[in-house]
């Protein structure tokens, strides 16, 4: 059994990933630390929950000089929400040593992150589009960066984000390290590795059947008119802690979690159009269980670890067989058992097919009819194995919110004061927009 002590990883910081419950590295920070520990320039391929951002993030924070007063280490990611994770994750990792961390991506007050910058940062984690606005006012300077990272590479280009990624990479020292880590590795990933990477070792984890193995995958079979109203149905049947779905477009989120408020659901919404505040507020409570049901665009599918999810329902199906892997990603995680069900019409028989094929899987399918009939094999997934403490406290949180309320309205009640409350408050909002 390895450790992260034979990794290369100091003694101090061993002790501190015990502290937060991590005692042994994922098969990606095996393969991938002991290479970066070296200084070689590394693409590495694995899906999201395999533990990509310590494989990279702990050899980065061995290497770092506290003492040199500049930014060493430059970590791009796709989403706002991706860099505010990774800062986090990172935050809990230097809480005893000297070492400066910066998020920068957009909706945060820019002068505020020029006044940070103004100080000694020692790592950057940012967003294209913020970064090169820092870059355009000059008041970044990333010229001595040593570690260069390119998180989720594989979504930066498919969001459109090339010519400015090569616009960062550009104004980075010519001598770095250099580390792609992606999902998938598409051809403009491999092309733009050619060009900025040094020799790079190639890394590859095959996790894509351990991640689909833990996840009970059913489809429901429907059509648009009825797909609001089964959605609700299969809700109630299958009573989740807490449940992730996916929409196609921003519009289809806010017309839908309208629809479940109305209905009484503890539901938000999640998309790019809310302002950076909202967004942090909400992703705030739901990693909380303060709220039950997000309602969300891809934006949520990417890199975002949120213990206590049971279910992931796509309300759409997900534009390709990788965008399913990732939404249903979302549960199932840290050896947890997850529930994953589509809402497949006519129309999405052929991209139903193609993600059968290519994750070597016939779904499980019912129709509308059995959303209704009882089985044993419908309560939600247990959590709390004994492995994490804050699994259980979150079990225990939902056992006893289970008791002493039902997440619908009471059909004779009409909700409970609190459900009545929120019903109001989004009928004013309804009003007003």
């Amino acid at each position: 059994m390895k450790n992260f002590g034979v990794l290369g990883i100091n003694r101090e910081m061993s002790a501190t990933l015990a502290k937060n419950g991590i005692k042994e590295p994922t098969p990606i920070q095996v393969k991938t630390i002991p290479v970066l520990m070296k200084g070689l320039d590394v693409i590495a391929q694995a899906q999201t929950g395999t533990g990509k951002t310590l494989a990279f993030m702990l050899p980065i924070i061995e290497k770092i000089d506290a003492n040199k007063p500049f930014i060493q280490a430059l970590i791009v990611t796709p989403t706002r929400e991706l860099a505010i994770q990774i800062t986090s994750e990172a935050k809990k990792l230097v809480a005893n040593k000297d070492i400066k961390i910066l998020s920068a991506y957009g909706g945060q007050d820019v002068e505020g992150q020029i006044r940070k910058l103004k100080k000694d940062i020692h790592i950057v984690i940012g967003t294209p589009g913020r970064l090169l606005d820092h870059l355009r006012r000059k008041t970044i300077n990333i010229g001595k960066v040593s570690m260069l990272v390119l998180d989720e590479a594989d979504q930066m280009l498919h969001m459109g984000f090339l010519n400015e990624v090569e616009d960062i990479i550009r104004q980075t020292p010519r001598e770095r390290q250099t580390m792609f880590f992606s999902a998938t590795m598409p051809k403009g990933v491999g092309a733009m590795a050619t060009r900025y990477m040094n020799q790079p070792v190639q890394i590859q984890v095959q996790s894509e059947r351990i991640i689909l193995d833990e996840i009970r995958q059913i489809v429901i079979k429907t059509t648009d008119r009825k797909k609001q109203g089964e959605l609700c149905m299969t809700i109630d049947k299958y009573r989740p802690f807490m449940a992730i779905i996916f929409c196609r477009t921003k519009r289809r989120v806010s017309a839908l979690n309208y629809a479940l408020g109305e209905k009484g659901y503890n539901v938000e919404e999640l998309h790019g159009d809310l302002s950076q505040a909202k967004r942090e507020r909400v992703m705030k409570a739901f990693r909380k269980a303060d709220i039950q049901l997000l309602v969300a665009t891809d934006v949520a599918a990417r890199g975002l670890d949120i213990e206590g999810v049971t279910h992931v329902f796509n309300y759409d199906m997900p534009q390709d067989t990788e965008g399913y892997i990732h939404r249903i990603g979302r549960t199932g995680r840290a050896g947890e058992k997850g529930v994953a069900i589509t809402f497949a019409t006519l129309r999405d028989d052929q991209m139903l097919n193609s993600i059968e094929k290519e994750i070597g899987m016939n779904l499980e399918k019912i129709s509308s009819q059995q959303i209704g009939e009882k089985s044993n094999d419908d309560k939600a997934p247990s959590h709390g194995t004994g492995k994490n403490k804050k699994y259980n406290k979150i079990a225990k949180f939902s056992d006893k919110r289970r008791q002493e309320k039902s997440w619908t309205k009471d059909k004779k009640s009409g909700g409970s004061q609190k459900q009545k409350i929120q019903g109001k408050k989004r009928a004013t909002r309804g009003r007003n927009r």
